[in-house]
């Protein structure tokens, strides 16, 4: 056991002594996400718990500390031909594994390949207790019963601080190609449905209100041949567009006003809101952007349609409702018998409740 992680265990222990709450903290590049951190809370820092544990290219498996960049660790990867299938957004340079774990989320590359979640093969933790434990392994047949280490994905820190995580990983596709067509939006949302439900080797497919944009990945002869079923016009780099797709940097995401995140079936048609929307995953992923502040209606709508809305991000302008959003609507509430059982959970690995109280919900 290294000593920054027996170090994270006192601090933790010392916490259940003072009965302190913890706010845990890697980079920072995911502050934004989530329900309000409040300002009292003790901050526990796992940025110096870094390094790679163990990589084995050939097992395509890696596992590494929570404090590691991503970075880090997509280098090490490309350098043997091999990728985070997930495609996880960072945010920013220092972004961490423990960080994009807590938080699961996945990039483009998500209905095709898996979530987050998919990957997460086992994981060390410090639980509530102080007590430091081992889920899962390195191998997928390691995982067995109840699979603790996957409950640790999109968390938030909230049932226990993360030590180390082992993914499954990929190798990179030998050829990809982006192609470009012109649809009205709801013929867009149609054809990513139709072709995906078809051998072509989709990796991603967004729409950004006028343009259709679809990623192949795989096998030259099944690009090419995908490619030419398709159609459409080649985009120049297309490497760099889903990475702005991916980090949020097109120009859709430039906007200082709410970003929802709302997540629908990939074949509901395009809804009307008053605002500008963005569709990824292939249609079941919009991010949407409001004309107003005022969304009282928005979960009740994307409910109808049988999807959840969460609270991406907040306005830059009105901290007052920022702090309400988050602290009370910044993912789409339960029902009475999952917020009971996310309650029982939280008890089991945090009885005490000092791991980021109120980040996932207030209730947590």
């Amino acid at each position: 056991m290294s000593d920054d992680s027996i170090a994270l265990q006192l601090q933790v222990q010392e916490a259940l002594l003072q009965k302190q709450a913890l706010t845990i903290k890697g980079s920072g590049s995911k502050n934004f996400f989530g329900g309000l951190i409040k300002n009292n809370l003790t901050p526990l820092s796992v940025i110096k718990h870094c390094g790679v544990v163990n990589y084995e290219p050939k097992e395509l498996v890696i596992t590494a500390r929570a404090g590691t960049s991503l970075a880090a660790i997509q280098s090490l990867l490309a350098e043997q031909g091999q990728m985070l299938a997930f495609e996880p957004p960072a945010f920013s340079e220092q972004a961490t594994l423990g960080g994009t774990i807590a938080c699961g989320l996945s990039g483009p590359r998500r209905p095709y390949a898996g979530s987050a979640r998919d990957f997460v093969l086992g994981s060390k933790i410090i639980n509530g207790q102080a007590e430091i434990l081992h889920f899962g392994g390195e191998v997928m047949k390691n995982v067995a019963g109840y699979d603790v280490s996957r409950l640790m994905v999109g968390a938030l820190g909230t049932l226990g601080l993360i030590l180390e995580v082992s993914l499954k990983v990929l190798p990179l596709p030998e050829q990809e190609i982006s192609l470009t067509l012109e649809y009205p939006v709801n013929e867009a949302i149609e054809q990513m449905n139709k072709w995906s439900a078809t051998p072509l080797p989709i990796s991603a497919a967004c729409y950004d209100g006028a343009n259709l944009y679809i990623r192949l990945s795989g096998a030259a002869a099944a690009v090419s041949a995908g490619s030419k079923r398709i159609g459409g016009d080649i985009i120049a780099d297309g490497k760099a567009f889903w990475y702005s797709v991916r980090e949020l940097r097109h120009g859709f995401f430039n906007s200082d006003k709410f970003l929802w995140r709302l997540s629908l079936p990939s074949d509901t048609p395009y809804i009307e809101l008053p605002g500008k929307q963005f569709i990824d995953w292939g249609g079941a992923l919009r991010w949407y952007i409001a004309n107003t502040d005022d969304n009282q209606d928005l979960f009740s709508i994307i409910t109808r349609h049988g999807g959840q809305v969460s609270l991406f991000r907040a306005s830059a302008d009105n901290t007052a409702k920022n702090n309400y959003l988050r602290h009370n609507d910044a993912f789409h509430p339960l029902s009475t018998a999952l917020l009971d059982l996310h309650k029982q959970l939280k008890h089991a690995f945090d009885p005490q409740g000092i791991f980021n109280p109120g980040r996932l919900y207030r209730e947590l």
